[in-house]
Formats: structure tokens, C-alpha cells, sequence
């Protein structure tokens, strides 16, 4: 066979289809194979071809002819630029004191108080003589052992020497009544959820690009559902939870309202022979030991039912070991994340379809009633209540006994108002059309429109206060301290004037608080009869606006002509001088004058101007 001629053009294809495919020594070691099978003149023909220095095809051949090893890498120990660490000794020692001032380095370090991000980092090491990038940051904090840390909820602050004991003494009670058949539920309220179209934590799967649009901020909004208070109640035994989501406030009275709907909803039916109830609940909040009026409608509950209530409170600040969070609150949780709660609709609807892998089924009910605030349970009617506290820390343990009912009393004809249709004498100044907008009979015929729901609003309140057990004695109770008229033109002064609540309690001698439950009263009574106030086009923002108003209408306002009298009586009744009763009205607040009954504030405080000469 003749001889095979290399040229140039066959080497340039060979070499071009096989280097891409090869590492920088390889590429290298294969040139210079090349070279050394032409012989003479084949460094220069092999380089040509593939286009590099002829240099790199004799470093190729040297390597060959070396009779080294094969390195398993492109280049040998040594090779490349070193790295950061090892080419500025002092940069982790700088690091190290950036990211742990504490413990490693200079307390006064410039980034104690700020976000240590790896930018931050490189930035503050840049900053002293370490030039350095984010990458390599990262890089030198993972080989340091450190890793993004959240926080880790573990201090659990002051704890009770009978904190485990009470815990056993709880999962004692539990198995036995679980034994015994009888319901075991864990009670507690979630945390009040905004009802709109707010953000909620959390992602859920969605077309890219394309989330859901919610508010930029989580203010109120005009038009929007307010707030909700989800009270839960978890059947431990059935791994079954029902969920009253409220409107209104989060009460002892809403919480035992929510346990007697799940018993009339689930608990009756799932427990027909059940004659005891056990129920675990947190120390504070709406159904904590120290609240009265929990036990108080404990105790309508087991009249009613006919149920021996027993309640377990776990110890002060151990709520999370409550079986309600972890079982049903944390699987509702999970079940809206990223999932505006728009509507109560919504909100119920989503509690309803939450399930978990362990087989737990929840049912929701909205409740929209209303529960006041501040209802106050005496001392002795505390005492009366049929409760036992246990032998181990009866004020955490107790059992409710059912009382015997009583035979429901005839229903009694509704009270008339205390004094009239109309205001007392001191506050009917406050029914002129200049205030109220509405011509004296239009008052009236208001007045009388909201009088037959105000009463079916006051008995509702009286009944849920009562635990919804019977009436002991006749009549329909006190007389209210304002009448129906006074609290619409509370009412009226506060939304069509603007006039602040904490005046009108010094017009009415009362509380804010009181004057704010009234108003809230009226509003409702006002939506249900479809009644509105229109604003006024002037505002009133203190008392002395209110009087200037009614003087430039032709008001009188009583006791404009009695204050020298009643200064008068005031000196020759307590011996006061004018510098006694000065002091007097500068030392009080708003209601609290002098002159007993006094129908506008002479102790405003802060007022200095009172010419008693």
C-alpha cells in the first residue's frame, strides 16, 4: 500500500470535530500525540491546524514523554488563583466579627443593628479593606458552619412548679371521661381575621404571572365585613372540629354561646347518653379560670343541658399545649394561606372544607349576634353559682353541676320608658329639630317606631347574661338609666354633629363606655327600621360648640341661669371659698363638678377661667 500523506486540511477537520469535546489538558495531550506521530516538522503542522501556539503542542509532547500518571484534572495542584481566604488571611477573622459581634468580634461593629445580608456583609468588609463579593460571603459562611436561622420559640418565661402536674392531672380527666364515653373538647378563640379583600399569608398554586390582587395596606376600608372571631371548638375523641365565627366581640358569653351551639349541633346527637361534658381550655382570654362570667354561663349551659360540666385550664402561658392549636387551628391556617377572606361567606365555606391526612372534618356556622361588653358578674353572684373546684387546684379545676330549672315565669308586658318618650328634663334641649334635623313629631314617632325592637335588643342581652335559663322572679328588671329617646340623641349628636363620645358622656354623667355600647344600640336599631342620620353641614368637636351652637339657635340649655344659685348653695353646703371651689374644678374631670346633678361640666379639666366672685 502506498504512503498515507497528512496535510494540513485533514489534521484542521480531524481536530475540530474532536477538540469541543475535550478539557484544556486534554486538548493539549492529544496535539501533542498528534505532533509526535508526524515526527520532525509536526509541532508546526499540528499547531496550524488547530489553530494555537506551537508552544502549547510542545508543552503537550513534554507532558507525554514525562511518563507521569494520568492527574484525574484539568490542572495540576496548585494551579489557578488561590483563594480569598488563603489570599487575605485576615478576611474571616473580619467576617466572623461582622456576623457575631457578641461572641467573636467588636461589639460596636457597624452592621449589630442592621439586616446581615450577604450584600451587607461584602459591603461592610469592602468597607474595611477586604474587597470581596456577596458569592464569595456565602461561600465562606457556609464553610464556617452558618445557615439561615429563624426564630425558635423555646423561652417560655415563668414557669408554675405545678405546670407538669396540672398536665397530667388533664390527660387523667381526659381518658377517664374518653372511658366513660362522655365528650372531651379543647375550647379556644383564633386570632381575629380581617374580613375583605386583604393580603393573607402564605402561597397557593396559581397561573404564572397572575396572583391574586388584594390591598396594598391592611387599613378598614368603607364597605368592608370588619373583623371575625373564629371560637373553636376539637371533639378529641371524634377528631372532629366545629367552628362559631362571630361578628362582634370575643366574650366569656360568645365563647359559651359557641360551646351550646356545637352541643346542639354535634355534641347531642354524636353523645346521646352523655351525662358529663369535660372541656380544656387556656387560663385567660374569654373562657380563662379568673373570668366570671364564664363560669356564670357554664353554669346556664349545664341548667340547660342538663350536663355536668367539668373544665380543666391548662397553666399560664402554656396555650400551644392546648389540643385546639395544633389540630384544628393550624389545619385551618393551612387551608386559607394565600386566600383572601373576602366575605363571611367565604370564611365559613373555607373552615368548612378543611381536612386533614389523619381524617379530621371541621364544620363552621357564622354567628352575627351581638355580645356586649363589660357585663359584670358580682362576687355573691359568683359564690351562688353551683361550682365545685377539685382538690388538686380547684381554681384551675372545677365542675358546673346542673341546677334545677325553674318553672318559666308568665312573660310581662313591657315597662313603659322611666321618664317619658322624651329625655329627662336636663336633656330634652337636645330633641330640637336644630339638632336632630327632624321636626318634634318625626322625634317622637322615631322614638316610638324603635321602641318595640329596642326592647327585643335589651331582653336578648338580658337572656344570653342569664345563660338563657329562665327568668327567677316577675317583672322585666331595672329601669334603664337613660331612656330610649336620650340614647337616639346621644346618637344623633356623635353621627350628625361628629360630637366625640367622651363629651357626650360628660353631657349624660356617665362613661364613655356606656355612651359607645348606646350608640352602638341605636345604630343597629336604626339599620333594622331602615333609618339613617344625614350629617350636618357643621361639626362639633367640644362641648362649648355644642352650647355656642344651640345659643346661635335659639336653644336654652337648662342651668344657664341657676350657676350663681348653685355656687351659691354649694359655698353655704361644704363652707367652700372661692379659691376651694376654683381648685376643686381644675383638680376634676369631665363629670366630676362640684354641684351634684349639675346638667353641664363645670370640671373640665384644665379649665382655670371660673370668675366665682
Amino acid at each position: 500500500m502506498g504512503e498515507v500523506i497528512v496535510t494540513r486540511e485533514m489534521l484542521a477537520a480531524k481536530l475540530g470535530t474532536i477538540l469541543p469535546h475535550l478539557d484544556e489538558r486534554q486538548r493539549r495531550l492529544l496535539l501533542g500525540a498528534e505532533a509526535r506521530a508526524l515526527g520532525h516538522g509536526g509541532i508546526r503542522l499540528v499547531a496550524a491546524a488547530a489553530g494555537v501556539r506551537e508552544a502549547t503542542v510542545s508543552l503537550g509532547v513534554a507532558e507525554l514523554e514525562s511518563g507521569q500518571e494520568p492527574l484525574g484534572r484539568a490542572r495540576r495542584e496548585g494551579g489557578g488563583r488561590k483563594r480569598a481566604a488563603d489570599a487575605d488571611p485576615g478576611l474571616v477573622p473580619a467576617l466572623l466579627a461582622l456576623v457575631e459581634p457578641d461572641e467573636r468580634g467588636d461589639p460596636e461593629s457597624p452592621l449589630r443593628w442592621t439586616i446581615k445580608s450577604v450584600r451587607a456583609l461584602a459591603a461592610g468588609l469592602t468597607a474595611r479593606g477586604h474587597a470581596v463579593s456577596a458569592e464569595t460571603v456565602h461561600r465562606l459562611l457556609r464553610a464556617q458552619g452558618f445557615s439561615l436561622q429563624a426564630n425558635a420559640k423555646t423561652i417560655e418565661g415563668t414557669r408554675h412548679p405545678d405546670r407538669d402536674g396540672q398536665f397530667r392531672y388533664i390527660a387523667a380527666q381526659a381518658r377517664a371521661f374518653a372511658g366513660a364515653g362522655d365528650p372531651v373538647i379543647s375550647v379556644d378563640a383564633k386570632k381575629k381575621e380581617q374580613v375583605g379583600q386583604y393580603a393573607s399569608p402564605g402561597r397557593t398554586w396559581r397561573p404564572a404571572g397572575d396572583p391574586v390582587q388584594v390591598r396594598d395596606h391592611d387599613f378598614p376600608a368603607g364597605g368592608e365585613g370588619g373583623k371575625v372571631i373564629p371560637y373553636g371548638i376539637y371533639d378529641l375523641a371524634a377528631n372532629a372540629g366545629w367552628v362559631n365565627v362571630g361578628t362582634d366581640r370575643n366574650t366569656a358569653e360568645f365563647a359559651v354561646e359557641s360551646i351550646r351551639r356545637w352541643w346542639k349541633a354535634r355534641g347531642s346527637g354524636d353523645y346521646p347518653a352523655a351525662r358529663r361534658l369535660l372541656i380544656t381550655a387556656d387560663a385567660g382570654g374569654s373562657n380563662g379560670y379568673r373570668t366570671r362570667a364564664w363560669k356564670a354561663g357554664l353554669a346556664g349551659l349545664a341548667a340547660e343541658t342538663g350536663l355536668e360540666i367539668t373544665c380543666c385550664h391548662f397553666p399560664p402561658g402554656t396555650s400551644k399545649w392546648n389540643k385546639i392549636e395544633h389540630r384544628l387551628f393550624s389545619a385551618i391556617t393551612m387551608n386559607w394561606r394565600g386566600r383572601p377572606l373576602a366575605s363571611h361567606q367565604i370564611i365559613v365555606n373555607t373552615i368548612a372544607a378543611t381536612t386533614t391526612a389523619t381524617g379530621l372534618t371541621v364544620a363552621a356556622e357564622l354567628d352575627t349576634s351581638a355580645y356586649p361588653a363589660g357585663v359584670k358578674v358580682s362576687k355573691a353572684e359568683l359564690d351562688a353559682l353551683p361550682v365545685t373546684g377539685h382538690d388538686w387546684h380547684g381554681e384551675w379545676n372545677y365542675t358546673v353541676h346542673p341546677a334545677p330549672a325553674a318553672p318559666p315565669a308568665a312573660a310581662a308586658a313591657p315597662r313603659p320608658p322611666a321618664s317619658g318618650p322624651r329625655p329627662g328634663p336636663d336633656l330634652a334641649w337636645l330633641t330640637r329639630p336644630a339638632l336632630t334635623g327632624l321636626p318634634g313629631p318625626s322625634f317622637d314617632a322615631l322614638t316610638a317606631a324603635l321602641t318595640a325592637p329596642a326592647a327585643a335588643l335589651r331582653e336578648a342581652a338580658a337572656d344570653r347574661r342569664r345563660g338563657h335559663r329562665p327568668r327567677q322572679g316577675h317583672g322585666n328588671g331595672g329601669h334603664p338609666r337613660h331612656t330610649l329617646a336620650g340614647k337616639l340623641a346621644a346618637a344623633i349628636l356623635h353621627d350628625r354633629h361628629g360630637l366625640p363620645q367622651t363629651a357626650i358622656a360628660a353631657l349624660y354623667q356617665t362613661s364613655p363606655a356606656t355612651i359607645s355600647r348606646h350608640i352602638g344600640d341605636i345604630r343597629r336599631l336604626l339599620t333594622q327600621t331602615g333609618t339613617t342620620i344625614d350629617p350636618a353641614p357643621r361639626t362639633l368637636a367640644t362641648l362649648d360648640d355644642l352650647y355656642r351652637y344651640a345659643a346661635e339657635h335659639g336653644i336654652t340649655t337648662p342651668g344657664q341661669d341657676q350657676i350663681s344659685v348653685l355656687i351659691t348653695d354649694a359655698r353655704q353646703l361644704h363652707g367652700w371659698g372661692n379659691h376651694a371651689v376654683r381648685v376643686r374644678c381644675r383638680r376634676g374631670g369631665w363629670g366630676r363638678s362640684p354641684f351634684p346633678a349639675a346638667p353641664w361640666p363645670l370640671a373640665r379639666r384644665g379649665q382655670t377661667e371660673i370668675n366665682l366672685s
